[in-house]
């Protein structure tokens, strides 16, 4: 233990002058203490094993700076400068208990600070998602003099501080490229010019009395006429004001649309008397504030352009350029990639932009920076991405960054007169229509989906339906929380001329999502309601691995009818806790393929769950995607539906998913077929054909399905249920290999379901379905290496239809109902000769080729003449109606 007499006296360096180079690093015990009200305490998890806390009885007294601190930390940095203040703190059991209870970043614990003579600030110093044992909090970049200088500290109940860090501040690096770089588009001269050009400003003129736009209209009207009184203290920082900013922006947008110079001059008088003060601390994600902030900023500077003087202009220059160092990707805005997390945000999509945008005449460089993220970063590696009409980063996450990528798509659109994104960016709402399920909520992918209402992505929608003049996404638009969108956004979009188009029939009833993003959903129909009698079905794989909110769920599938019968058990509540990294987005929470490898090493020693590769990073670029393996997440074979492609009876998806899993795998593939049966009480079924192959003896292989109702064991298998709209669904899953026999089918429930590698992860709402759920584990019996399962899932209103199923070399055959589904043995395309035994049947089979080589194939049906009939690549598919008998294929000769 560390000797606090000895620590008292040589607090201004704690580390010998030998180790300069290293940050300067004072502990707490070693600072001037408050006797009255703190007290040294030990806490084994601090380097010295002790810290400051309050003392018993003692409460938080941070309402006033006159009030002596709590204890005062003599700091001596290397130079003057500016540095990176970083507290590292621990909890005792009122904090643990506090923060246990937390169900937000606003119930984080603040501590008051305060450097040399500057004005007090408050800091978060603990955050609820943090172990009792250690939270490690940037509190933000401060000016430092030289010399011994105090930073004093007032702490709160429930904390102990054990040492603070000091880091020189350093801006982020531009890349050698956008150094000097010159974009081709840039903005054109005059105001203004944010979402708005000579043609579309007298667009939004002529629209605003509009009946759909004048409902907006008139809530901008009240919100610009409602008089906003700001009265800042004389002194000292002042926090964010959203009221303040949505009050500059309305009266901003009044003057933009109806030339009214006292609505403008209020704009820009709560700008200039807002911005040179506010401070934003270091609440999590409090880029986004931040980021707001400058954005309503820079619409008055543009849109008020006349109204000020180069003075006032120049002063908000300089505070909008001040805050934009405080955000997470920082100034020059490089700190975070544009592509994924954050930095994927509004922080340059729309803020720094608009911002880049507004200042250019007088400041050329900032729109410089922003146009290379945007123009040379992210255009490009959307193109790549949106191959595939999907985003990686899931429902929730992935409508609130592709908002924000739509956001630079207008705004750089409106500056160009042209469309800067490649146009596959138009197909990536289609991810969000289906995946829409019947009683309003989405399948479940990436983190955060809600359940429990119609989920809506109001904003998004609108940004989007306006880009693409787009009436079935209009459509989608008005049945969501559409009053909630920001009206000026609205007014700035919106369109009255083109009609919502409301009736989802216009959409096919599957959807391939391409090579990148690979997946298919199927559905019987559109009918919506939380009675309907659809069935959706969603399998995924293929592709690449873009880390973040992305789950490992490569291979996973999803099934509704009446209610989720197959489902994924994750929950979301904080991103990075135990729970999150070791169940919610592993493969153990889904419905997918396992090889369990006891060997195996999960990095940053997570729980082995014996899915696929857990991987966080991402690629920046299209080239390292396709070429750093950490990013495979194996390949799309086939995918085909038909014989409509608006209406198909069969909709096929093969998957090789070998590249999502470690070495620990030798051979996974997938295949996954659903049949619209059309029939009364039985309206769809679904075929799984897996084959798995370990790359040792006795690794453990099974195949797990997820449910959220307790299940019912059948002798063929387990049946699943659910109820939405007072009525009941089921669905039968008949697992015919591994034969009964051969196999065992374990069922786990209660702290079962989330134990993973001999740990328990308590989901975080024990109150939700998926707290409450079940997985389903099928395993072989015997050792070995390989397995297959062929499972048939029937979605019906009692009991299932009788299912025949028979194998040969070369081909798996099942039939259910009239139809007749052939599927490959393993993973390759079938291309030479070979023949079906067609059973017999009261009717003529619908009958489903699968897994066959591109090119002309000749069918010989019984009782018809032979046909030449071609095979598409990336298909692999025939349909056609066979009868009793010999069916004969080969490939045509060349």
């Amino acid at each position: 233990m560390k000797s606090v007499a000895f620590l008292a006296t040589s607090a201004l360096l704690v580390f010998p002058a030998a180790a300069e180079a290293a940050n300067p690093v004072y502990e707490a015990e070693a600072a001037r203490l408050n006797s009255a009200r703190v007290a040294i305490v030990p806490q084994e998890s601090f380097h010295g094993g002790q810290g400051v806390a309050l003392a018993p009885g003692i409460s938080t007294d941070d309402s006033s700076p006159a009030t002596d601190p709590d204890l005062t930390i003599v700091v001596q940095p290397p130079r003057a400068g500016r540095y990176r203040l970083t507290t590292y703190a621990a909890t005792d059991a009122v904090g643990a208990e506090l923060m246990k209870r937390a169900k937000s970043k606003f119930e984080s614990l603040y501590a008051r600070l305060q450097i040399g003579d500057r004005p007090p600030t408050r800091r978060v110093i603990y955050v609820p998602w943090a172990s009792p044992q250690s939270c490690v909090q940037h509190a933000g970049v401060f000016e430092f003099s030289a010399g011994p200088q105090d930073v004093r500290f007032w702490l709160p109940r429930g904390v102990r501080l054990d040492r603070i860090e000091l880091q020189e501040y350093r801006p982020p690096a531009v890349p050698r490229e956008a150094e000097n770089y010159r974009p081709a588009v840039v903005p054109p001269p005059g105001h203004p010019r944010l979402w708005v050009d000579p043609v579309s400003l007298s667009q939004v003129r002529a629209h605003l009395e509009h009946p759909e736009n004048l409902p907006y209209w008139s809530r901008v009207r009240a919100a610009a006429a409602k008089p906003f009184a700001y009265a800042p203290p004389g002194e000292g920082e002042v926090p964010f004001n959203t009221p303040l900013e949505q009050a500059a922006l309305a009266r901003a947008f009044v003057y933009l649309v109806r030339a009214d110079v006292r609505a403008g001059r209020e704009a820009a008088a709560l700008m200039l008397a807002y911005l040179p003060r506010v401070e934003f601390g270091n609440l999590l994600d409090i880029t986004r504030e931040v980021g707001a902030a400058i954005y309503a900023g820079s619409c008055v500077y543009d849109w008020c352009h006349g109204l000020l003087s180069p003075e006032e202009r120049a002063l908000l220059r300089r505070h909008l350029l001040r805050l934009a160092e405080e955000m997470e990707c920082g100034w020059p805005p490089f700190r975070q990639g544009i592509v994924n997390g954050h930095g994927n945000e509004a922080q340059i999509c729309r803020d720094l932009l608009s911002l880049a945008i507004a200042i250019h005449d007088e400041d050329p460089q900032p729109y410089r920076y922003c146009a290379y993220a945007v123009l040379e970063q992210l255009v490009p590696m959307r193109r790549f991405e949106y191959q595939s009409p999907r985003h990686n980063q899931g429902i929730s996450y992935g409508a609130y960054r592709f908002g924000w990528e739509m956001h630079a798509a207008w705004l750089m659109r409106r500056i160009a007169g042209r469309e800067v994104f490649a146009e596959n960016l138009k197909q990536v709402p289609n991810y969000w229509l289906h995946f829409r399920l019947p009683n309003g909520e989405m399948l479940r992918d990436g983190d955060g989906v809600p359940t429990g209402s119609y989920w809506s992505y109001a904003q998004t929608a609108l940004l989007c339906y306006a880009y693409n003049r787009d009436p079935v996404l209009k459509g989608e638009f008005q049945r969501q929380a559409s009053s909630r969108v920001d009206p000026i956004l609205f007014l700035l979009l919106n369109d009255p001329g083109l009609r919502a188009e409301p009736d989802l029939n216009r959409l096919p009833r599957t959807i391939d999502f391409g090579p990148v993003l690979g997946g298919m959903v199927a559905r019987t129909g559109w009918q919506m309601g939380a009675d309907s009698p659809e069935v959706v079905a969603e399998i995924r794989g293929g592709g690449h691995h873009f880390g973040n909110h992305q789950h490992a769920d490569a291979g996973s599938i999803q099934v509704y009818f009446r209610g989720l019968q197959v489902a994924r058990l994750a929950q979301y509540k904080f991103y990075g806790t135990p729970y999150d990294l070791n169940f919610a987005k592993r493969s153990v929470a889904q419905c997918m393929l396992f090889v369990h490898d006891p060997a195996e090493k999960i990095p940053n020693g997570l729980a082995n769950d014996g899915g696929t590769r857990f991987v966080q990073a991402h690629p920046r670029t299209p080239k390292q995607a396709k070429e750093d393996p950490q990013f495979n997440y194996g390949r799309v074979v086939s995918c085909s539906f038909g014989p409509s492609a608006e209406t198909p009876e069969f909709s096929y998806f093969s998957a090789d998913l070998r590249g999502a899993y470690s070495d620990k795998v030798a051979t996974c593939l997938r295949r996954f077929c659903f049949l619209n049966l059309q029939l009364p009480g039985h309206p769809a079924a679904m075929i799984l054909l897996d084959d798995l192959a370990a790359s040792r003896p006795n690794l453990t292989r099974s195949l797990q399905l997820n449910t959220l109702k307790p299940p019912q064991l059948t002798p063929e298998g387990v049946r699943f249920w659910n109820e939405s709209g007072g009525k009941t669904g089921y669905l039968d899953v008949k697992v015919i290999l591994p034969a009964p026999g051969e196999r065992t089918l374990e069922v786990l429930s209660g702290p079962a379901v989330h134990t993973v590698d001999g740990r328990t992860f308590s989901p975080p709402s024990p109150e939700a379905p998926e707290a409450g759920g079940h997985r389903i584990v099928v395993t072989p019996a015997a050792a070995g290496t390989a397995t297959r399962f062929l499972t048939v899932l029937q979605a019906c209103d009692q009991d299932p239809l009788p299912v025949r199923s028979s194998a040969t070399a070369t081909h798996v055959a099942i039939a259910i109902a009239d139809r007749l589904v052939i599927l490959p043995p393993d993973d390759g395309l079938l291309a030479k000769e070979f023949t079906v035994a067609v059973p017999e049947n009261s009717s003529p089979w619908h009958t489903v080729i699968a897994g066959l080589a591109a090119g002309e194939w000749k069918v010989e049906i019984p009782g018809a003449e032979p046909q030449f009939v071609a095979v598409g690549p990336g298909k692999n598919t025939l349909q056609l109606e066979s009868r009793p008998g010999t069916l004969r294929l080969a490939p045509r000769s060349r």
